[in-house]
């Protein structure tokens, strides 16, 4: 998790926050799920949430974390 500094427009004005970016990596076919945990478990009305592709990536590591997002133990 990294700290980070957000300044958006909400409700029409200018708001500044102190946040924590949290990067989540899952299988394509999982990330529906992540999202709605995500949105139950937030405290925002609309958290940030994005899903970036993989197009390239060592094939140990990217092996690792589809047999890992498999795993329906967390």
């Amino acid at each position: 998790m990294l700290p980070v500094t957000s300044v958006y427009r909400w409700n029409g004005a200018v708001e500044r926050a102190g946040e924590i970016a949290l990067h989540i990596k899952t299988l394509r076919s999982r990330t529906e799920a992540v999202e709605k945990r995500i949105a139950a478990l937030h405290s925002y009305d609309l958290p940030e949430f994005l899903v970036v592709p993989v197009l390239e990536g060592s094939p140990d590591y990217l092996g690792w974390i589809a047999e890992e997002a498999r795993s329906t133990d967390a």
